[in-house]
């Protein structure tokens, strides 16, 4: 099949959280299922996001937009295009050219993560997609409710053949890599305090290391201006800016982290090196929004949650409904719920070697088997009737 691709590609470097990886992931995840990916080389997708202005957003849209249906014209006299997959966030859709798109006879599928997190209800964007790609089960009943059609399968993540390995020199011990927040910091700093010994890689941790979040809130800052405040309460809703104050009056303790114990931002090799080679490598997946409380997170599973596994990693990492349905948890992955149990399982994990050794294999086999992109893009395309290369092939 020829898959018409929009993950973010971009021209250049812009201010906004990363998203570099989605692009070889799901282009390594179609290659390996036997597709090939066609795409719209002009156009700067994550400069998409990084647009804030509304009038400059829907000229933007108009740009991107044409150029893909002029693409997708132009690729119809060389074999057509079979799916049109997106990883687009609601103000980058532009619904008259979706309906284009499915006029020529290309199913549409956009893949979002962050659900949860973002939305109260199902964006309007979203609903004109012939299918809608979900890898938070806890995001489920926001598509069932809209009446979007929708799909449960993990994020899309593809490792490299060559670091599909799972027998690793242990290097390291028990090491979490991630940016501070408020969550995290909270989580580690009790769990070291009962006695858990771990490292931490990432930005932010050091005091005074310009990490916005260390006052306790969950995007930084506190009032803003008037006008801010009327747009923060449309988009979050009044129990929003309540919850936002709270985590400014009540914020999360932040116990105190040594500094022997903070190793900094890490390169792409150092961080390969700190998931597979960690005794331990930790997950966490309580995220600070505005849609909880900071004392009663809100909870669901990351793509480290399928990235850690399928690079052979002993992982621990906080329990989630999706995790749960995506693996057998205590023989692929382990998973903790409170920092007792955190504390728990990396003093139990590190006393039973053959345990990490079993978890690093069993999970990885799993995860590669039942948990890749060419697994997730067979689902997709059963569920909107479209033959795989080898069905196809035998026809």
């Amino acid at each position: 099949m020829r898959i018409f691709l929009s993950c973010l590609q971009s021209k250049g470097r812009h201010a906004v959280p990363a998203y570099d990886f989605w692009e070889p992931y799901l282009k390594g995840g179609i290659e390996e299922a036997g597709h090939t990916w066609v795409e719209a080389g002009e156009v700067d997708w994550a400069e998409g996001l990084a647009i804030s202005d509304e009038t400059e957003r829907r000229q933007w849209r108009d740009r991107a937009w044409s150029e893909v249906l002029r693409v997708l014209r132009d690729e119809a006299g060389r074999g057509g295009i079979d799916l049109f997959l997106g990883y687009l966030f609601p103000h980058m859709v532009e619904a008259g050219a979706i309906g284009e798109i499915r006029r020529m006879g290309i199913p549409s599928v956009n893949f979002f993560c962050d659900n949860v997190r973002e939305f109260r209800r199902l964006p309007d964007g979203f609903r004109c997609f012939d299918m809608n790609w979900v890898p938070e089960f806890e995001a489920l009943p926001l598509y069932e409710k809209a009446g979007a059609r929708h799909i449960f399968a993990p994020m899309p993540c593809w490792i490299s053949p060559q670091l599909r390995r799972a027998d690793h020199a242990e290097t390291a011990g028990v090491t979490f890599v991630g940016s501070f927040d408020a969550l995290r910091g909270n989580l580690l700093g009790n769990a070291i305090r009962s006695g858990a010994d771990l490292a931490i890689a990432g930005a932010g941790w050091r005091p005074g290391g310009g990490d916005a979040q260390r006052a306790g809130t969950p995007h930084g800052g506190f009032l803003r201006t008037l006008s801010n405040q009327n747009s923060f309460v449309r988009r979050h809703g009044l129990p929003g800016l309540f919850r936002k104050i709270e985590a400014r009056l009540r914020p999360l303790e932040q116990p105190a982290i040594e500094e022997k114990r903070l190793l900094g931002q890490v390169s792409g090799t150092e961080y390969l090196r700190l998931i597979q080679q960690s005794r331990i490598a930790l997950g966490i997946n309580r995220v600070p929004t505005f849609r909880r409380s900071l004392h009663r997170p809100l909870t669901y599973s990351r793509l480290r949650d399928i990235e850690a596994p399928m690079m052979g990693a002993c992982y621990l990492t906080e329990w989630t409904e999706s995790l749960a349905r995506f693996y057998d948890v205590g023989r692929h992955v382990e998973a903790y719920r409170t920092v007792e149990e955190l504390t728990e399982k990396i003093q139990s994990l590190l006393a039973d070697p053959q345990r990490r050794r079993q978890l690093r294999a069993r999970g990885q086999e799993h995860a590669l088997r039942e948990l890749s992109v060419p697994q997730s893009l067979g689902k997709v395309m059963a569920a909107l009737g479209l033959a795989s290369p080898a069905a196809a092939g035998a026809e």
